[in-house]
């Protein structure tokens, strides 16, 4: 009963880490935006991730871990995961902090409508209604004009997109593998996409004295928030830690408004609320049965 009672408390604790983590990401990526394009961005943090993983998998004695069984899931996994990070990257700079958050969260939204052909899960009438009533949101957030979307707005969409598959492909693989596995052939196969990816031009910007640490800082706060988000999980049920994750939005609205000036608008509150709403649908549908429902 007492451990019931601590799970809120351990799964806050443990999002709180995950939520500084990417809102830490957020300010480093725009501080490097300047400097390095998203490849090089991707490259070097795969690189310091992966030295990362090596130290902390040997330090702990469980490099065992690493495995090479399911080699085609890790590379459609890191695949989805490197396009979805590419483009949160690029959008990073180009739109509103709290905009780029609002559409990063339509990726469960995602996740519903592409479980059925990654995972065999059925695609019920409550979830095409939470997914309809998040891509509303979407509209109200993107605010589309007769011009067409910004590019900004565009990919930070289409990010999500990615980062859904990612989180299919992680599910998969969570079957069968250990984090410290999915972690190892992130951070490797990510960094061999990342260097193919920035030498296509011939050209590259090495890190410097002033973009070295915002660097780690993304390399570890990606890390980092993984783990957090992982391990929150574990130690409660979804229905209970994805809520506390909504709390990016109006944090990020805020950090967005004194490091950088942004507004944050109506459109913009009112679209989050359809989105964070839909989401709320699928985890209250989603939620464990109890065992008095159950018999009836």
């Amino acid at each position: 009963m007492e451990t019931a009672r601590n799970e809120p408390v351990k799964a806050a604790l443990w999002m709180l880490g995950a939520i500084t983590s990417f809102m830490l990401m957020a300010i480093a990526g725009r501080a490097l935006s300047a400097t390095h394009d998203t490849f090089e961005i991707m490259f070097f943090r795969s690189v310091i991730g992966f030295g990362l993983v090596l130290a902390l998998g040997a330090g702990f004695g469980r490099l065992g871990e690493v495995s090479t069984r399911h080699l085609g899931i890790h590379a459609l996994r890191n695949l989805c995961h490197f396009t979805g990070q590419n483009l949160w990257f690029f959008a990073l700079p180009l739109i509103p902090l709290a905009q780029l958050f609002a559409l990063e969260f339509t990726t469960p939204l995602w996740v519903t409508l592409l479980a059925p052909l990654i995972l065999g899960e059925r695609l019920t009438r409550t979830r095409l209604l939470a997914a309809g009533l998040g891509f509303t949101g979407v509209l109200v957030v993107a605010q589309p004009d007769v011009s067409g979307l910004s590019i900004g707005v565009l990919t930070a969409a289409l990010s999500a997109l990615g980062f859904a598959g990612s989180a299919l492909f992680t599910k998969r693989l969570t079957r069968s593998e250990t984090i410290l596995c999915i972690l190892f052939w992130l951070t490797l196969m990510q960094a061999v996409f990342g260097l193919v990816a920035t030498l296509h031009d011939g050209t590259v910007t090495w890190p410097t004295a002033q973009t070295m640490p915002w660097l780690t800082v993304v390399a570890i706060c990606g890390l980092v928030a993984h783990f957090c988000l992982t391990t929150a999980l574990s130690v409660a049920p979804a229905v209970i830690v994805m809520p506390f994750d909504f709390l990016r939005l109006p944090l990020i609205g805020i950090v967005g408004f004194f490091l950088y000036g942004e507004a944050v608008g109506i459109a913009l509150i009112l679209g989050a609320g359809l989105i964070i709403g839909a989401n709320a649908i699928n985890l209250w549908v989603e939620r464990p049965k109890k065992a008095s429902d159950a018999a009836l």
